[in-house]
């Protein structure tokens, strides 16, 4: 007997109710979507793309790094680790250049792809993403013979996750603690559940507070119930912006710079930054970064990010010209020539670029085309006048195509049918230098919505492939 769809729905939403991943009250919608009764379905040929996008992605990571090194030294462009650098505490800057450090990169990587009518465009690269303890739960959840889940839900994120935390240990059965802010507060449920689960298994996996943290003069430790535990792996997940409001952060640095802790994402402020995908695009740099990536990955980021510029406010000579960006055929010679644009003409993004509270969660982008002139204006003057010590970007916007997709509604209790945006989240684990995709969360919002992010009227689900019969 073949199952309704809105039983399935049910079924989904009372597991997640259970794990406390979801919630369907309305004083807390910020925990809450529509549910579907099916994964997102993507071909055989955009799945290979993304087992193939992991690899690029971490190449990228490693040239990023490698072009801030030689900046830092003098011996590439020393405006290329300046833009990096700008508005952050020269002791952090410091900490994320010590040489123990140098090579570490984020070992959990994020892309954030629009599906649009030519391929993807991926807008965003997070190295310190929430999601993955939710995209977890609901591959386990939509399991059925007629698709196949992308990112193995029995081994899948779980079990990456620890093996990533592992591979950067030298103990056989490290201590992972998973360090959540205040800040990050309404990412502590999924990682409760994912340390539980892992728990289950045996492994020595703790989400806690800052203030959980305890410094000896050996390490940190947390305490389980009587007994105290050393931590080997401390998961950061906080933004370095928020550090001086992270309790006990000092601690949790000296530690790591004793190497007494190994800390992952590295407290490296120039990862951490959107200005990267400018950086990517100056023409000044191509030859440097199809160095340092090889042409295959060079050519198949060039395609992917979009054409982005960093928002800086000094001034140009009379002769000069943002590279690439045009108004019809026009180059723009100054950012005052974009204050007046018509609605049509604002087919752009304003985000800031990092180290603010505004970089993350879709707080401080502003589309130009879903605003009032007025209100692209100010903004453009507000980013202009906030550089250096807070630098915003300026992105090329690349409209959705529209994806029917069904949904339980609630006031109904039938299942719909929605004209929706998508955008695909796959999260790569690195381990020992290899990168593992373990699973494609698809966030599919209503049509009319500019930016796409997890709201109460989107969809959630797990990636998957058909079956073949």
């Amino acid at each position: 007997m073949i199952a309704k769809p809105e039983d399935i729905c049910l079924e989904i939403q009372t597991s997640l109710i259970r794990s406390g991943l979801f919630s369907d009250t309305e004083n807390d919608l910020g925990n809450s979507w529509r549910i579907s009764p099916e994964p997102y379905f993507l071909s055989s040929e955009d799945t290979e793309f993304f087992h193939q996008l992991g690899p690029k992605l971490l190449k990228f990571y490693s040239a990023w790094n490698k072009l801030y090194i030689e900046s830092v030294k003098e011996t590439g462009p020393k405006w290329f680790a300046e833009y990096l650098d700008a508005g952050k505490p020269q002791e952090l800057i410091e900490f994320g250049r010590m040489k123990r450090f140098r090579q570490a990169l984020p070992a959990i990587m994020r892309p954030d792809l629009i599906v649009t009518k030519d391929g993807f465009t991926m807008t965003e690269l997070d190295s310190v993403p929430g999601g993955f303890g939710l995209t977890a739960e609901l591959m386990s959840l939509y399991k059925d013979p007629a698709w196949r889940i992308i990112g193995d839900p029995e081994i899948g994120i779980p079990s990456m996750f620890y093996n990533m935390a592992k591979s950067l240990s030298k103990e056989k059965n490290p201590c992972i603690a998973i360090i959540v802010s205040d800040e990050a507060q309404d990412y502590r449920s999924e990682m409760v559940w994912l340390a539980g689960l892992l728990q289950q298994k045996g492994f020595p996996v703790y989400t806690i507070h800052p203030k959980e943290i305890h410094f000896r003069e050996e390490g940190l430790f947390i305490q389980d119930e009587e007994k105290w535990i050393r931590v080997d792996i401390l998961y950061r997940f906080f933004e370095l912006f928020d550090l001086k409001n992270i309790p006990k952060s000092e601690l949790m640095m000296y530690a790591a710079k004793k190497g007494q802790v190994v800390t992952t994402p590295p407290y490296k402020t120039c990862l951490e930054e959107k200005l990267s995908f400018a950086l990517f695009h100056h023409p000044s740099l191509k030859a440097d970064w199809e160095k340092a990536l090889g042409s295959e990955t060079f050519n198949t980021l060039s395609h992917l990010i979009p054409e982005t510029w960093a928002l800086d406010s000094r001034p140009m000579p009379p002769y000069g010209a943002i590279p690439g960006l045009e108004i019809g055929d026009t180059p723009v010679q100054g950012w005052h020539e974009l204050m007046d644009l018509t609605q049509k003409e604002r087919q752009m993004v304003i985000k800031p670029s990092g180290f603010s509270p505004e970089s993350w969660g879709s707080r401080g982008v502003v589309v130009g085309h879903d605003v009032s002139g007025e209100v692209w204006k100010e903004t453009l003057e507000k980013v202009l006048q906030q550089f250096p010590h807070q630098t915003s970007i300026l992105q090329k916007f690349y409209k959705g195509k529209r994806v029917p997709v069904s949904y339980l509604d609630k006031k109904s209790g039938q299942v719909k049918t929605m004209q929706s945006r998508v955008r695909l989240t796959p999260y790569y684990f690195v381990v020992e230098n290899t990168t593992y995709l373990a699973g494609i969360l698809a966030t599919l919002c209503p049509q009319d919505k500019k930016k796409i992010h997890g709201m109460a009227d989107a969809v959630m689900v797990p990636c998957a492939t058909k079956s073949s019969r």
